[in-house]
């Protein structure tokens, strides 16, 4: 039986930035200003999170590299284990990311456009370190595309299931899957899409996109098969106006909400 002071899985705030401000999006669009970096990261460190993410979902989109100014600032304030994604196009920005405190960089339109961009930074910095994450859309016919570049470039793959494998062989250490069309929405993760990445992924997989409450969490670990959980809205907003208030699980409900979704 877990005990309840401690999380039986990974519980993952996510915080999006944009041209150094920190906003939520609702489908990778609309973003809103939400509040101070630094203050979030503070407010975090004071309900002890399991591990925060920290995506800069503008980087890429520009063409500009990681800030490294700005995330300095926050490995100077932050106490939990850090992953950050967001402009990393080679191997040296990845060293030099972990250098300065992050534990996990995220890869995304990098590792898209050139997939040894995952075996470079897995040889620098160790597969534990290397978090791919796909960006994922589901098609007029109820398939899957994966996507880049804030969702706006379809990705060439075979299948999602052969693009994951791929990217566990390069060296990704966990695969970050996050569902554009459940961003923002606190409409529940899809986990018909879990189970399909989950089924093939021989590393953990994150479910990110859609977290609708702490029940939600718990059926993407006992009934879907992830290892961790990742989400925006659900520890941003409070009620039915979205209004600003960051929150974080306590361990007995996390244990409680595992519990109950196990029980056949």
């Amino acid at each position: 039986m877990p005990s309840d002071s401690f999380n039986p899985f990974r519980v993952i705030p996510v915080l999006l930035l944009e041209e150094g401000r920190l906003v939520k999006t609702i489908r990778f669009s609309k973003p809103s200003y939400v509040g101070d970096l630094i203050n979030s990261v503070r407010i975090f460190n004071e309900k002890e999170v399991d591990e925060l993410a920290i995506l800069d979902i503008g980087a890429s989109k520009r063409g500009l590299s990681p800030n490294f100014d700005l995330i300095k600032d926050v490995t100077n304030e932050c106490f939990m284990p850090l992953a950050y994604g967001g402009g990393i196009s080679d191997a040296n920005q990845v060293r030099k990311l972990v250098e300065m405190g992050v534990e996990k960089v995220i890869i995304n339109s990098a590792a898209m456009a050139r997939p040894a961009l995952v075996s470079e930074a897995a040889k620098e910095v160790g597969s534990q370190s290397v978090v791919v994450s796909i960006d994922i859309k589901k098609t007029l016919f109820g398939g899957y595309q994966a996507r880049s570049v804030s969702g706006t470039k379809k990705v060439a793959a075979a299948s999602l299931q052969a693009l994951v494998k791929d990217f566990v062989e390069a060296g990704a250490g966990e695969i970050l899957l996050n569902n554009i069309d459940r961003d923002g929405t606190l409409l529940g993760y899809d986990h018909a899409l879990l189970k399909q990445v989950c089924t093939v992924a021989s590393v953990p997989v994150i479910s990110c996109g859609g977290a609708a409450d702490v029940a939600d969490l718990g059926k993407a670990v006992a009934q879907s098969g992830a290892s961790a959980c990742a989400a925006g809205a659900l520890f941003t907003f409070r009620g039915p106006h979205r209004a600003v208030l960051l929150s974080y699980p306590k361990p007995a409900e996390v244990n409680e909400a595992l519990r109950t979704s196990s029980i056949p």
